[in-house]
């Protein structure tokens, strides 16, 4: 039996596995054999959590009977699935979601449900991600299942908005480095050093609260320009090179709004 599988400490666990990988050459044989550990370490952790795994698979449930008929959809609500239970290990010494782990798990699956892409989903979003968070260190149920879903929810939703409805090509592209760099970074040096770094939060991670906050304000305001028809759409100014564009500021509100997205970048949102 592998000792790595029966840890309770999730993070001395990792540690374990990647100092593992680390010992010899980076082969397709080394990575299948860190692979097969970390799947069956997070097979054992979920069995010995039969009500969390419960409570995700009823959650789930709920969310795919919502995303039927819708893309992405059922698979979208799948891959949530497969992805929180075998990191159910993660949730260390509690057996239960908590309250704070449910809303993120609907965070991360906005693109699937209805509503997803309304004007409001961007809004929606940042106001879940500063729910959760409160509302985890308010119950004194923060863990690194809810620190690392939170870190996920947001790439998957951000991107995908971003991907699927921003017009904009150069924010399309700074978007997705924002969001993606800081765990292409965090998996790069926890492979060179045999050991897992800090969780990104919140120095790498203000540049994708900044994008946040101007992917979320585009998107409403673009969303309602079409709403109330082609005669209300304002002139376009470039925000980056020709082709982009944003509403231009006419009005005291639309300063002050564009003002606030652009401070976003102090801000640590989650």
């Amino acid at each position: 039996m592998d000792p790595v599988s029966d840890m309770a400490d999730s993070r001395a666990a990792t540690d374990a596995l990647l100092a593992g990988l680390r010992r010899g050459p980076l082969t397709p044989q080394a990575t299948m054999r860190f692979l097969g550990r970390a799947a069956h370490r997070s097979l054992r952790q979920a069995a010995r959590r039969p009500a969390a795994l419960a409570e995700l698979t009823a959650l789930h449930a709920v969310l795919f009977t919502l995303a039927i008929g819708r893309r992405p959809g059922r698979r979208w609500v799948s891959v949530s699935w497969a992805l929180s239970a075998i990191h159910l290990g993660l949730l260390e010494g509690r057996t239960h979601l908590s309250a704070a782990d449910v809303l993120t798990l609907i965070r991360a699956n906005l693109p699937a449900l209805p509503g997803g892409a309304s004007r409001w989903s961007g809004a929606l979003a940042i106001a879940g991600d500063l729910a959760d968070g409160r509302l985890a260190r308010h119950q004194g149920t923060a863990s690194p299942f809810g620190d690392y879903a939170d870190t996920f929810a947001d790439a998957a939703f951000w991107t995908w908005l971003t991907l699927t409805h921003e017009p904009s090509r150069p924010l399309r592209a700074a978007a997705v480095a924002a969001w993606a760099l800081p765990i292409a970074t965090v998996t790069a040096i926890a492979i060179r050093r045999g050991t897992m770094p800090e969780r990104p939060r919140p120095t790498l991670l203000r540049p994708a609260a900044a994008m946040q906050a101007v992917v979320a304000v585009r998107h409403l305001l673009r969303r309602s320009l079409l709403a109330s028809g082609p005669h209300t759409v304002p002139f376009l100014v470039p925000l980056s090179g020709a082709g982009s564009g944003v509403p231009s500021i006419r009005t005291p509100c639309q300063k002050a709004t564009w003002s606030l997205i652009f401070r976003a970048r102090g801000l640590g949102l989650g």
